[in-house]
């Protein structure tokens, strides 16, 4: 649609032209985002090779990138020059930057060279621009580890990973070269058509006064025979600009899920960029209805099912996956039984719990997976056997060790856990001696306690839903062992020795080591003090009731570091985004601003996620508080702007925010549409004075999947200072868990 302004015309902007990649490309302290310019969900994915935003220079550039943050497999680089000084990968200076999800353009200052770059699924399309007419151009591609041929016009080959996985890559040129071959000092060795080795590369010459040169690729995980088939499926001759229209029309029907309108147009930037980044993980690897799974070794059949992988459940069970449940079900649905794929496919029938190209790197605690399951059956999916669901993951929860960042079957302290309700932690100077605890990255006994007891719910869950009641007592009984560990002398979990004595000394600031992992794991005991999310009411009575609680939320964002930064974060290297002992940055704390809502005080829940929103997701280079994890943080982002969040995994409902929006709608997965419309809207407007859902009044701080799912209209009367009264009695608040035939202790 064109619209026209000052007698020009001006194309109306389309969701994806709110995408900015660059936000957040310099970190506050560990890890930036990366500028990925791909296709959703897509096996190819690419960005500038360099440590953030500021890398004075790129090296070379990227042909796909097989683990989310990680480097490039492959590597081409266009150069004119002396050949003597051709290295296997290319440092280039660069300028004139453009990055969109669908394209990319960059000059090679130092060689004058142009380089424009498309996506498609499974391939990519590269178009280069020489300006030295008097010099020879040359094509180099290297593969860090791996062997690699050259015939023609092609080169082809794979580079090897790690768990014998193979990334394979069939490339070719619309040009044929003069030379092809290894490298030897000023010459082209034509007479060799392989290579192999760490860093083995081919060069290909081509005349002088080429002036542009187009080189198109299939990547593969297959084969490369493979590869060239996925090539010839997408790309089917040399167009860059029609590849990148293409993938430009993809993004705006995947964003375009969701429409929002208003007159801040920051937050509509920091809105579809955070909604693109949730489509960045998990990829479909699925080739022709094949895949290679690196769980097995095999090349399976997909039976029509696509396979998909790479994801860190610690960190999109919240957010990323509900998200999905929501706006992509049927992608949600072949997720889930990818994980279950995975299971059957491993040595042991466990659940994954960070599965990525190369198998399941077991990374974190807690077994998660559990709460994608449960949360997507809860809210009505019913496209994976519940039966193969539950296996797998009781036995991650019961044969799998629970230490972190072990695939180590049960030990000590797993039958410890089983029988005392909470994982015991070392005393002051007592030396570590059981095998299966990482030597980094500890016990973390608090935390592994609060993230299976959660698990455990989601499971009673399970097996409440296949009719194993005996089952779903034990799990919903062993769900209550949170209280294990809670210290009711100061009000917040602390972690417990062998013999059942609380450690002492201890400050819930500072100890248990680096980012806490003799106690907590990355956040300290200020965050874990609210991580039951499967009962918050009763963490409310454990706190002292309501009052006290919003007091204890309170006091949390109003205690200081307590050290200098410098200090602290050497400490807490992910406990970023600070504001008081609060951490903005990092996935255990996303739910917690939303939990004043459980105490009768949902304007306070209103004031706190517009305020992090406003400090902590700008559109700026640095505005994301942390380790963004591929949608992990900005998942949060997509539902508090739309004014809601699925506080609960595995309770179909959604817990109350502040919508930002004058008008929002989204296209749910059933077909339906579901508007959220804000009256009396300015950007500053952030308090709810009442609210109306299809045209009844609704005087609750939350609202069930199901009234979502309907589909209709949620309509809220906003104001600039708070209605303190709205929401606010005890049939308001929202719902915890009701343990059917269980005794509290």
């Amino acid at each position: 649609m064109s619209i026209i302004v000052m007698g020009c015309f001006k194309r109306e902007k389309d969701p994806v032209d709110y995408v900015n990649p660059y936000i957040g490309n310099i970190s506050h302290l560990l890890v930036p985002t990366y500028p990925t310019i791909h296709l959703p969900n897509s096996m190819l994915r690419v960005y500038p090779e360099r440590e953030n935003f500021t890398g004075n220079e790129i090296k070379g550039l990227p042909v796909v990138v097989t683990s989310h943050r990680g480097t490039s497999a492959f590597n081409l680089c266009p150069y004119q020059g002396d050949l003597n000084q051709v290295k296997s990968i290319i440092d280039y200076g660069y300028d004139n930057e453009t990055i969109k999800p669908y394209f990319y353009a960059v000059d090679l200052d130092n060689f004058n060279i142009h380089v424009e770059f498309a996506p498609s699924h499974q391939s990519g399309i590269y178009s280069l621009k020489f300006e030295n007419a008097d010099l020879p151009a040359y094509l180099i591609l290297n593969t860090r580890n791996g062997a690699l041929n050259t015939q023609g016009s092609t080169i082809s080959g794979y580079q090897q990973l790690s768990n014998n996985t193979r990334v394979y890559v069939y490339m070719e040129t619309d040009l044929i070269p003069e030379k092809s071959g290894t490298h030897n000092k000023n010459e082209i060795n034509t007479a060799e058509k392989q290579t192999q080795g760490n860093n083995a590369y081919f060069i290909l010459q081509y005349p002088k006064e080429t002036s542009s040169l187009n080189v198109r690729y299939g990547i593969s995980f297959i084969s490369v025979e493979q590869a060239k088939l996925n090539l010839a499926r997408e790309i089917k001759d040399f167009d860059l600009n029609t590849i990148a229209e293409k993938g430009r029309e993809l993004w705006n029907e995947k964003l375009g899920q969701i429409e929002v309108q208003g007159d801040d147009e920051d937050a509509k930037v920091v809105f579809y960029t955070s909604l693109y980044r949730t489509y960045e993980r998990m990829i479909c690897i699925s080739e022709d209805n094949r895949y290679f799974s690196a769980f097995d070794g095999k090349v399976h059949d997909d039976e029509g099912v696509p396979f998909y992988t790479d994801d860190w459940i610690w960190d999109t069970y919240r957010a990323t996956h509900p998200l999905r449940v929501i706006i992509e079900p049927e992608m949600e649905c072949n997720m889930i039984n990818s994980f279950l794929r995975m299971a059957q496919q491993m040595d042991n029938f466990w659940m994954p719990t960070f599965p990525e190209i190369t198998g399941d790197s077991r990374r974190m605690n807690s077994n998660h997976g559990v709460a994608t399951v449960i949360d997507a059956y809860n809210k009505g999916l019913r496209c994976f056997d519940l039966n193969i669901a539950y296996k797998a993951c009781k036995n991650a929860i019961e044969e799998k060790t629970l230490a972190p960042w072990s695939s180590k079957k049960v030990g000590i302290l797993d039958l410890f856990y089983k029988d005392h309700g909470y994982f015991p932690a070392l005393t002051p100077g007592e030396n570590e001696t059981v095998p299966e605890v990482h030597s980094w990255e500890k016990r973390q006994p608090v935390a592994v306690t609060l993230g299976t007891v959660y698990d455990e719910w989601c499971l009673g869950q399970i097996a409440l839903n296949l009719d194993k009641d005996k089952d779903a007592e034990y799990f919903f009984n062993r769900s209550l062992n949170y209280k294990t560990v809670f210290n009711h002398q100061t009000g917040f979990f602390h972690p417990k020795d062998k013999d059942g004595n609380f450690i002492e000394p201890f400050d819930y600031r500072y100890s248990s080591g680096i980012g806490a992992r003799e106690a907590y794991d990355e956040n300290n005991g200020w965050v874990y003090r609210w991580d039951v999310p499967h009962n918050i009411a009763d963490l409310i009575k454990l706190n002292g009731g309501n009052e006290k609680f919003v007091s204890e939320l309170e006091r949390m964002y109003n205690t200081p570091l307590g050290k200098g930064r410098p200090d602290f974060y050497h400490q807490f290297g992910d406990h970023t985004g600070n504001v008081g002992q609060f951490s903005m940055g990092n996935e255990p704390s996303m739910h917690i601003p939303y939990l004043y809502n459980y105490a009768g005080q949902p304007w306070r829940t209103q004031k706190r996620v517009r305020n992090l929103l406003k400090q902590w997701f700008r559109n700026d280079l640095m505005g994301i508080p942390g380790d963004e994890d591929g949608g992990g943080l900005t998942s949060f982002v997509v539902f508090s702007e739309l004014g809601f969040y699925p506080i609960t995994p595995g309770l179909p409902m959604y817990v109350i925010g502040s919508p930002m929006f004058e008008e929002a709608t989204i296209r749910l997965g059933n077909g339906k549409l579901f508007k959220i419309i804000c009256h009396n809207y300015s950007p500053e407007n952030k308090y709810i004075q009442s609210a109306k859902l299809n045209g009844v009044e609704w005087n609750k701080s939350w609202f069930s999947h199901e009234d979502l799912m309907k589909g209709g209209l949620f309509e809220f009367v906003m104001g600039k200072q708070p209605n303190k009264a709205w929401a606010s009695d005890a049939n308001s608040v929202p719902p915890s868990f009701k343990f059917k035939n269980i005794q509290e202790n």
